[in-house]
């Protein structure tokens, strides 16, 4: 029957504890001190997960001095020390040597070996004497959609050793691991950042034994069709911590609360008060996506009720306009999401100059026809349409862990206290 290991990647000792507590309730076959933590609390916390009595894996990432930190981690107690398989194999040799000293194994993590070479390199760390070798899709891959399950197959057909699986597992791809041969399934996000740490511990291993995946909305990546559902699923807020404050646009704000719409772009650029290329684009525009005009200084309106009434029709998803608009008891009853820099009663001529699809500035953002647009009642940010995929699930991600977070306020603490403020203020 394959274990399963929660890997807590995170880094306040106190918090990883009590999540360990939970996930060995739910079924947890191994507690593993993630790299973050170890760095953040020292190989202290080692000792700190031995008390659950289980299993504890101490992933160090070792990549040099290898019987040190080996030796360094066997003391603390670990079980199972992590190598780097990018390490020389002298740092391997050594590595294992001193961990079976002191009793421990050692598991070495092909994270970042390449395709070809994986095989080769489990092979090779087999006939050094290592313990348990370690298919591993680092996050920002798996932000990208790279999953570890073929790979994890093709390791345990042509290697001897225990097989790990690990990268963005949940209750909907854990019974893969398991079905391509992984004896040990490492699955960090998917029960660290969840409300129930216990439950979803519980879920994962239910779909491990009984082979089946089990359906969840998060803690999964989205790729390809799904990017919009992925948007639709969090904030506007989320997105800009996801891109370190970027995309946001600037005074541009929702005609009424209560919007959220996600959709790509079709951009147009006019002048003030000349709306024929806007409304020129509704019918360029493709069911769901979001017109986004450049309109000047906004003291004549380039979008009104008819246009709104049209783009319904149509099925747009939405309007952003770096100008002004007007008729604005039309628009909140119609239900479009819009959204202006201005509301003006006046309106401007269809003269037709200007151009759809091309590269325009709205609320200070660089828009291209084909990115992204979210807006919610909070404002509209842009999201490159060549990161779109990485963006969402980097999204999803902050969403998830604010959901934690919120759980742990709810049960007493606090966010200074959550998040060890005074722990992290930069020394001066």
């Amino acid at each position: 029957m394959a274990l399963l290991q929660v890997a807590l990647d995170l880094i306040n000792a106190e918090r990883a504890v009590t999540i360990a507590r939970e996930a060995v309730a739910g079924g947890a076959d191994w507690l593993e001190a993630g790299t973050p933590l170890i760095k953040s609390e020292g190989i202290g916390i080692v000792r700190q997960l031995k008390t659950l009595g289980k299993k504890v894996v101490a992933d160090m990432k070792t990549m040099d001095v290898g019987a040190v930190e080996a030796e360094i981690a066997a003391k603390a107690g670990a079980d199972v020390i992590c190598v780097l398989g990018l390490a020389s194999d002298e740092t391997l040799k050594e590595a294992i040597k001193s961990a079976h000293v002191y009793g421990a194994a050692v598991m070495v993590d092909l994270i970042g070996v390449g395709s070809s070479d994986i095989v080769g390199r489990a092979i090779g760390a087999e006939k050094m004497g290592a313990d348990y070798v370690c298919v591993h899709v680092a996050v920002d891959e798996q932000m990208k959609g790279a999953e570890p399950f073929a790979m994890v197959k093709e390791v345990a057909e042509k290697c001897g050793l225990p097989v790990a699986a690990a990268g963005g597992i949940n209750s909907e791809t854990a019974h893969i691991a398991v079905e391509n041969g992984a004896s040990i399934v490492i699955v960090g996000g998917a029960i660290i950042k969840a409300e129930d740490v216990e439950g979803a511990a519980r879920t994962i291993k239910e779909a491990m034994e009984k082979g089946k995946a089990i359906k969840t909305e998060l803690f999964k990546k989205y790729r390809g069709e799904e990017i919009k559902k992925a948007f639709l699923k969090v904030s506007t807020c989320n997105i800009c911590d996801a891109m370190h404050n970027r995309g946001a646009m600037r005074d541009i704000s929702p005609l009424k609360k209560g919007y959220h719409m996600a959709g790509r772009a079709i951009t147009v650029k006019t002048m003030d008060g000349d709306w024929a290329k806007v409304v020129e684009a509704i019918d360029e525009a493709g069911e769901g996506d979001i017109i986004v005009v450049e309109a000047g200084e906004g003291r004549r309106a380039v979008w009104g009720e008819l246009a709104t009434w049209s783009s319904i029709m149509k099925g747009i998803g939405g309007v952003v306009i770096d100008g002004a608009v007007r008729d604005i008891h039309e628009i909140i009853r119609s239900d479009l999401p819009v959204y202006a820099k201005k509301i003006v009663p006046e309106a401007g001529e269809p003269r037709g100059y200007g151009e759809i699809g091309c590269e325009i500035m709205c609320g200070s953002q660089t828009v291209r026809t084909g990115d992204w647009i979210v807006g919610d009642d909070t404002g509209v940010v842009v999201i490159p349409r060549e990161e779109a995929q990485e963006i969402a699930n980097r999204a999803l991600n902050v969403h998830e862990r604010e959901n934690r977070i919120r759980e742990e306020i709810k049960r007493g603490s606090s966010l200074g206290k959550v998040l060890e403020l005074k722990k992290w203020e930069k020394v001066k």
